[in-house]
């Protein structure tokens, strides 16, 4: 079989750790279409399938799992000896955040913290999968989750609230709802069905049948805004599609969500400069934002609504 394909190898087994391509690409500075041209000729080298490719990723066949298996720890190794030879570059900050989070919130304020710090160069990745700092070269990432990851530091930002959202054309066509009368709209499910909560915390009753189920927050926000029905928003994401007056706030009630935002990092990133100037203004504008009187916004948007 001649020598191993080592560059082919390295590309597969990064692309199963991230499940993306994509990704996998960008962290060897490769186009994805070089990257899945190499892995599609380590799999005619195999004469066997090592991925199966799909609209989200790629997932592992057996095959592929039993060489992941097989290889993996070696590349570990490797990557674990030279991490001891390298350091981080003082001015360089390589954060990982989710989409939403990084249009809703981060990238309307961070023009602010590139003014402060000219210096320093910002590495964003926007991805949905958790970060193994162990294998790749990421310095911190911003989470929406529990707060409770082994091997990391997490420091609570703030937490997020829901409520129900929905298109001032909705609005306009069907009238304000009220509590009691909720459940007779158009309502649209998000993926943990929050909305038994909401209704078991401030009265009324769940409808008979959602209009449709959501697995994912971002798309539940957009079916609000194109008047598709009544969503519970998450108002971190759902406050500026309001200030854009896509959407309107229907009620001053808020139910706190089983998850918050996190600055997550790895203990070898606990003194590193770029972190540790960001982490400082994060919190700062973390607690701002916690303190910004939203009740105000909420009564104004119902009366333009009203």
């Amino acid at each position: 079989m001649g020598r191993p394909p080592l560059i082919a190898l390295q590309g597969f087994v990064i692309a199963a750790r991230t499940g993306n391509v994509t990704l996998a690409a960008q962290q060897l500075h490769l186009t994805a279409s070089a990257l899945s041209h190499q892995i599609r000729g380590l799999e005619e080298r195999l004469g066997r399938r090592v991925f199966i490719r799909g609209p989200r990723g790629v997932e592992l066949t057996p095959e592929g799992a039993r060489l992941l298996e097989s290889v993996g720890p070696s590349f570990e190794s490797i990557e674990r000896a030279m991490r001891q030879f390298s350091a981080p570059h003082a001015d360089v900050l390589t954060l990982s955040l989710m989409p939403s989070m990084a249009s809703s919130w981060l990238l309307p304020r961070l023009p602010k913290f590139v003014a402060q710090h000219p210096q320093l160069q910002l590495n964003l990745q926007s991805r949905v999968d958790l970060v193994n700092f162990d294998r790749e070269p990421v310095d911190a990432a911003m989470r929406f989750g529990p707060g409770e990851w082994p091997g990391v530091v997490a420091e609570h930002l703030f937490d997020d609230w829901l409520t129900p959202i929905a298109s001032p054309e909705l609005i306009a066509r069907l009238g304000q709802p009220t509590l009691e009368t909720l459940s007779d709209w158009p309502l649209l499910r998000d993926p943990e069905n929050v909305w038994a909560k909401w209704f078991h915390t401030f009265g009324g009753k769940p409808p008979a049948r959602y209009v449709a189920h959501f697995d994912d927050t971002e798309t539940l926000h957009r079916a609000a805004i194109e008047g598709m029905g009544i969503a519970l928003g998450r108002v971190t994401m759902a406050r500026p599609l309001v200030d854009a007056g896509q959407l309107v706030w229907l009620s001053t009630q808020r139910l706190r969500a089983d998850f918050a935002h996190y600055l997550v990092y790895p203990p070898r990133s606990e003194k590193h400069p770029a972190l540790l100037a960001f982490r400082a203004w994060l919190l700062e504008e973390a607690q701002r934002y916690s303190l910004a009187p939203a009740q105000a916004k909420w009564r104004a948007n119902k009366r333009r609504s009203g």
